[in-house]
């Protein structure tokens, strides 16, 4: 027999087995096995909503029919085969399996396939059929089969690919009007009130239950009965992984978080989502989400006030998880932005520093600018000598930074040699083994030598440092100190600290100091150390006042240019991140990069990208903290910093970076400065019921630009152990709408589709990703021009559909583009007029489509 190796030429096989071929096929389905599809009951409301924030609500057809889509690749080694496809379903009334076969598509021409330049050696068959949707609202199983041909036998998907049935819910029309259409048994000592939703089709409810006051030095603590979510098939939680970091949790029919939850959130049979979030910060009550062993949900709450209190609880019901949750954010937004919960001077504060106006340069710089922090890069012993040599040999590679962040290690101590939970901060100034001049001295130095470091931080605890002040230092003369006690753990015991009454003026002082010295932006860390605090009277006394202090400080001094740290706590997300009456803070987003644990770094993207489902309505920008360009999983990193909205951080040790790497996340601008492509939109998790263990690719949804004419970006990241292939169809890319056309193009392969709609046969690409891999997949929309012929020359027109694509070679090129107008003028020619932010190759797609003819030539242009 004579077939074709792997480069295409004619070779000899001795025999070939069908079992061969089955064996090394590379199958998929749309929808897909594995995981919980939803067809929306309204597919207007799923386009209004920008995109579904799930396992994508797919767009079926409007007649009623679910379409299934099956891929099957064979390899080119072996014999061209007819294959067969057929899906095996219980979606008829009376719920009995029964078969659907799959028709071959033909009409569709080589739908994009992104990959490893293996997948070119492949033979590539889409079959697809229709199912009317079943009168019963039941859920749908369903899985498919294959086979070679009619003489072999089949195959089954789900032992071919180790995946369970895939299941289709059918959404309801309507959503329920009572919280106990929600939940069942509730403890009677809750006392639920509907509310006005500020998100359209969400219901809200606001749930609150009594809890007594502290006793002396003593919280008081309650745990009540929230009650069963109703028929649920999938949950999804933000947990509080340890006291400063919230982490995603995921799970099927019984709630079962391991932590406290913050967020939790259920999809229901009907096809509706449930969103439940605990509220905290009001009256100095803490409250979470945990189950009890029957899967109830549970409402523990700790008041730390002298007077009795409630907790909180919101819950939101909608057709879409993000409406729902945003439905339950904005109201906890009107919830703590009373003034009633805000001292007089904050209150003034804030009005000051808006009515004097912060320059938009100072915070274009700070946000945009790329960073280099000195943590992993220059160890724990820092001096300034290595600051210097290290920002020498970022100039030798002609890496120009816009920031410094001088992190732990700059600090004067007491008890050297002791852990960093036993040293307290004695004064101001630098310690004087590693800065013998001073702060001021190792400053003015860096921006005499680096004038293209715009912005420097310096790094400290909210509470001075890990081990608080030194008793014995400067700064305990100079301010009434207390010894407080933390709860019992890591960072347990006792340690001395300003009393709330001078954070105040402490933090004034410092940071003038700081400014003095030429500082003017901090990074202020351990800030969960307010949360540890033991004692009922500490934590009434403490912890607000330290937000407030800090906030106002950073205010005053620095105009917010400031990085919250180890801050993922309930009272302060609450009090210091939710309201919106002062600019933007960057906020630390997960626990932190670790190069030297292999198995942190997937989870460090999947974490951060679960996070921003909630950090993403606070007024932040979600910091994924610092990376090195130079390590096994850079390009892994780089690519969800590209993808986050957030900053980018470099943590390299010095002469070790990728240049290329840096390059493709950064640009320069005329004035020089090099600076991210930050899109406009927080990017976050698209699959928020897919769980880190399932097997499936991560997908992170970003968007730049303007609703209907601005960009939808996709990251998709292979977070698991083995290489996965998959299915995106356009209508996961978040902000598409039906009414356009879009190509899409791969950042890393550099292919890009044919025209696609939401509505077409096959509007799906599928991609193969291998382990550590990641692809970026940008949509653009098309413009459409049409030239018509001369007069009596009917049917001569000509098509041009042309898209703007951004910054060539760049992750996230299309976040270069600040104004792009497309017009026809009146001679026929077609106008295309682009701002950047930064230089670089534009690059631009058109599409020619002449008179009578179905020819058509698309290719980028640059």
């Amino acid at each position: 027999m004579v077939t074709n190796d792997l480069d295409g030429k004619p070779f000899q096989l001795k025999f070939v087995r069908t079992a061969q071929m089955n064996m090394f096929a590379d199958i998929l389905c749309e929808p897909p096995l594995g995981q919980t599809t939803v067809v929306a009951h309204n597919k207007q409301l799923v386009r209004r909503s920008g995109q579904e924030i799930n396992n994508v609500v797919k767009s079926f057809a409007d007649n009623g029919e679910i379409n299934f889509t099956v891929l099957i690749e064979s390899s080119r080694s072996f014999p061209l085969q007819s294959w067969e496809a057929s899906i095996w379903h219980n979606g008829h009334d009376d719920r009995k399996w029964d078969e659907l076969p799959l028709t071959e598509v033909t009409e569709t021409v080589n739908p994009l396939s992104v990959s490893s330049n293996r997948r070119s050696s492949s033979y590539s068959r889409y079959f697809s059929g229709k199912l009317l949707r079943p009168s019963v609202k039941a859920p749908v199983n369903f899985t498919f089969k294959f086979r070679t041909s009619r003489s072999e036998s089949w195959i089954w998907a789900n032992d071919h690919l180790s995946q369970s049935d895939g299941e289709i819910l059918f959404q309801s029309t309507s959503l329920p009007k009572n919280f106990d259409e929600c939940m069942r048994e509730s403890d009677q000592d809750f006392s639920v009130q509907a509310v006005d939703s500020e998100v359209s089709e969400t219901h809200v409810w606001e749930i609150i239950s009594p809890i007594e006051a502290a006793k002396g030095k003593s919280s008081t603590s309650r745990i009540l009965r929230l009650g069963l979510p109703l028929d649920f098939t999938r949950w999804f939680a933000l947990v509080r992984i340890w006291s400063p970091w919230l982490a995603p949790r995921h799970g099927g029919r019984k709630y079962s978080p391991s932590e406290d939850a913050v967020m939790s959130a259920f999809l229901r049979e009907d096809g509706l989502h449930l969103v439940l979030l605990a509220l905290s910060g009001i009256e100095d009550v803490l409250t979470v989400l945990k189950p009890d062993d029957n899967g109830n949900v549970m409402v523990s709450s700790r008041n730390d006030g002298t007077k009795k209190s409630h907790s909180r609880i919101i819950a939101a019901i909608g057709y879409t998880f993000e409406t729902a949750n945003a439905a339950v954010m904005y109201h906890a937004r009107s919830q703590v932005s009373g003034d009633q919960h805000m001292s007089k001077e904050i209150k003034a504060e804030i009005k000051a520093s808006i009515d004097h106006g912060i320059k938009a340069e100072w915070m274009e710089n700070w946000y945009d600018g790329l960073t280099y922090c000195t943590w992993n890069a220059l160890g724990q012993d820092l001096n300034q000598e290595k600051i210097y040599n290290a920002l020498d040999v970022l100039d030798q590679n002609n890496i120009k930074i816009m920031n410094l962040i001088i992190d732990d290690n700059w600090q004067s101590l007491d008890k050297p040699g002791e852990s960093q939970f036993k040293r307290g901060w004695t004064r101001f100034d630098a310690n004087s083994e590693g800065f013998p001049k001073g702060l001021k001295h190792t400053v003015s130095k860096i921006r005499s030598k680096h004038p293209n470091i715009r912005h420097i931080a310096v790094w400290h605890a909210i509470l001075g440092y890990w081990g608080g002040v030194s008793p014995d230092g400067e700064i305990a003369k100079n301010y009434k100190t207390k010894e407080v006690r933390k709860a019992e753990g890591l960072a347990g015991g006792t340690f001395t600290v300003v009393v709330a009454e001078d954070a105040q003026r402490m933090y004034d002082d410092f940071y003038k100091f700081l400014r003095e010295a030429g500082i003017d932006s901090v990074k202020t860390d351990a800030q969960f150390f307010l949360d540890l605090l033991d004692d009922a009277d500490d934590r009434r006394s403490l912890i607000k006042a330290y937000q407030d202090a800090w906030t106002i400080s950073s205010l005053r001094f620095f105009s917010i240019k400031a990085i919250s740290c180890m801050s993922q706590v309930p009272q302060i997300l609450f009090h210091s991140q939710l309201p919106t009456n002062k600019p933007r803070l960057m906020v630390r987003n997960s626990d932190d990069f670790f190069p030297e644990i292999p198995s942190s770094h997937p989870w460090h993207i999947f974490t951060n990208a679960h996070n921003s489902l909630l950090t993403s309505h606070l007024n932040i920008l979600p910091d994924w903290d610092m990376f090195q360009t130079s390590h096994p999983y850079s390009s892994f990193h780089a690519a969800g910093r590209c993808l986050s909205g957030g900053p980018i951080y470099i943590t390299d040790e010095p002469g070790q970076h990728d240049i290329g790497l840096i390059s493709t996340m950064t640009a320069q601008t005329p004035q020089e400065k090099t600076v991210i492509l930050r899109p406009d939109v927080i990017g976050k998790s698209t699959a928020v019921y897919t769980s880190y263990d399932e097997e499936k690719l991560l997908k992170v949804g970003t968007y730049h630009g303007s609703q209907g004419t601005g960009t939808s970006i996709l990251g998709v990241f292979d977070v698991s152990e083995r290489p996965l292939l998959e299915f995106v169809n356009l209508a996961e890319f978040p902000g598409v709408e039906d009414d356009k056309e879009y190509v899409v193009r791969a950042h890393s392969t550099e292919e890009v589709s044919k025209p696609l709609r939401t509505n077409d046969t096959v509007p799906l690409i599928s991609v193969q990703i291998e382990v550590k891999g990641w692809e970026i997949l940008s949509a653009y929309p098309l413009s459409t021009f049409t030239t018509k012929g001369n007069e009596g020359e009917e049917g001569k027109e000509t098509h041009t559909k042309i898209a703007v694509l951004g910054l060539m070679e760049k992750m996230t090129g299309a976040a270069a583009v600040v104004r792009k107008e497309l017009k026809m003028e009146g001679n026929g020619r077609i106008h295309v007029s682009v701002g950047l932010k930064a230089l670089g190759y534009l690059g631009a797609f058109r599409i020619f489509i002449p008179p009578k003819s179905h020819h058509t030539s698309n290719k980028p242009r640059t």
